[in-house]
């Protein structure tokens, strides 16, 4: 994980620090406290001038500061309140008057010495919150009928960018932020945001009349939950230390719907887009046993026209997912990893079918396909470590052996043909010479071909491969697989043995 997107997790509290029951009095000075203690441990300079009258704490020139890199940049940012107070309730709570603006001051600056500055303003509509429970046991509760970021100020090298050559608005509603923290040995959290629907509008024009971008979109139902321990002593800039600490979080974010229109124009040509979807998922997860993130998408259509192709490209799916498991850091043992890919019921227009297809002889219906795959590795460094990504890169050495890989499921339906497939492999990484540098596998894999045949007749027929190639095609598939019992169906069984050898069906091809 970057150091930006510790910025952005990090500054999401800050601006409306979020809570639920009270049990005892808790004092202005109790909350103020543990506020500066999550901020300086996500990474944040702290400094402010503080005031106490009665039961009132007031916190005038808030700034909080970080410096952080992203990919082949690297900058800092501010976050500045002119005035926040913590109000003793008498009921055992605390409310935080919030300021309704909030300036977050961000300078970048490339590898190649460029500098680029620009302000986002944050600004909350009656923004309410409210802290209860115990000093080390808090819970914060948040909620604003809207609120708004809006990107101002932007220079380059020092030159300011007119507000309608570069334009990031961001607008939200019916906010409620929930979170839980407790301090022990590490800091612990447990948020749950909800809003009803975020829209943007965002607009970039190359002054020298080389291209535009323009991206304008909306998204409904969105809740997030998720929850974590924090190190408290850790570099929060250094990911691979943080996880050895104990760093552990997972998080769900869900929307009901969404749309965006997207038009471009650049020297390589010219372009609109849009997108409309029933909403979705993304998940991810991260701890010492490596990251696991899946993203998941429904009913999606998406049309697209631009001035290289001759004709407008819709396509729609029922679904689109992806789900990645890998580990990250060093370990003796082999870890597990996996990958999902799911494309459900997706569908192009008769434009498209036409271009290939003119005289509708392949099925229209719609194709799905489903990949999952899993497996053990023995990783050889740790990911997260730039130290040790730079040396790896430097001498090309393998990233980690791989000890086992087993294919769960595969499903490919379209055009008319169905493949279906499962099996496993372990490998030996003592044996390099077997197969030519690659650890000797052993294991099998089961594949079953239905409509093969008939979709490559189709294929002739339509010109797309020629007779002499389709007759190679069907030799091979004669030395590879067997007949089914069900018409134009071909099963193959590829077994590696103990002495390396390739079988096919039971005849051996290596």
């Amino acid at each position: 994980m970057t150091r930006f997107s510790i910025l952005t997790r990090s500054t999401a509290m800050a601006l409306c620090l979020p809570a639920t029951a009270a049990f005892a009095d808790l004092t202005s000075a109790d909350v103020w406290s543990d506020w500066k203690a999550y901020m300086t441990s996500a990474g944040y300079e702290v400094s402010a001038d503080e005031s106490t009258s009665g039961g009132t704490l007031t916190v005038t020139g808030l700034n909080m500061s970080m410096q952080f890199a992203e990919d082949e940049s690297e900058g800092t940012a501010n976050i500045a309140m002119e005035t926040l107070r913590f109000v003793e309730q008498g009921d055992g709570s605390v409310s935080i008057e919030l300021p309704e603006q909030t300036s977050i001051n961000v300078t970048m600056q490339s590898e190649s010495g460029e500098t680029a500055a620009f302000s986002l303003n944050f600004e909350q509509a009656n923004p309410v919150m409210n802290a209860v429970g115990d000093p080390g046991d808090l819970t914060y509760e948040y909620s604003a009928p809207a609120a708004a970021m809006i990107m101002s100020g932007l220079t380059i090298d020092g030159v300011p960018v007119p507000e309608d050559i570069a334009k990031v608005n961001l607008a939200m509603s019916d906010l409620n932020y929930t979170v839980k923290t407790a301090v022990g040995d590490m800091r612990t959290l447990e948020q749950d945001i909800s809003l009803a629907g975020i829209s943007y509008d965002v607009v970039f024009t190359d002054p020298e009349g080389e291209g535009s971008f323009k991206l304008v979109g909306a998204m409904q139902g969105i809740s997030m939950d998720g929850s974590g321990a924090l190190p408290l002593d850790s570099d929060p800039q250094d990911m691979n230390a943080m996880l050895s600490a104990g760093l552990d979080f997972d998080g769900t974010f869900t929307s009901t719907g969404g749309n965006y229109e997207l038009s471009f124009s650049g020297p390589d040509g010219s372009g609109t887009a849009n997108s409309t979807s029933e909403g979705g998922e993304i998940s991810i997860a991260m701890d010492t046993g490596g990251l696991n993130y899946g993203v998941r998408q429904r009913n999606v259509d998406f049309n697209m026209l631009v001035t290289e192709f001759p004709l407008p490209l819709s396509i729609s799916a029922a679904e689109i997912g992806m789900t990645l498991l890998m580990p990250l850091q060093k370990s003796s043992d082999p870890q597990d990893f996996g990958l999902e890919v799911l494309l459900s019921d997706f569908t192009m227009s008769d434009m498209i079918w036409g271009l290939f297809d003119p005289t509708g002889q392949l099925p229209r219906d719609p194709a799905s396909l489903l990949v999952d795959l899993s497996g053990q590795a023995k990783v050889l460094f740790n990911f997260l470590d730039p130290t040790q990504a730079a040396i790896l890169e430097q001498t090309g050495a393998a990233p980690g052996e791989l000890n086992a890989l087993t294919l769960n499921a595969l499903e490919l339906d379209a055009a008319g043909a169905q493949l279906t497939g499962q099996g496993a492999f372990t490998f030996d990484n003592s044996d390099l010479a077997t197969f030519d540098g690659m650890p000797r596998p052993l294991g099998g894999i089961d594949l079953q071909l239905v409509g093969g045949n008939g979709l490559l007749d189709k294929l002739v027929g339509m010109g797309f491969v020629p007779e002499d190639q389709a007759m190679g095609a069907r030799m091979m598939m004669g030395l590879f697989a067997v007949p089914g019992d069900a018409p134009d169906t071909l099963n193959s069984r590829i077994e590696v043995n103990e002495e390396g050898h390739v079988l096919a069906n039971g005849q051996r091809i290596r």
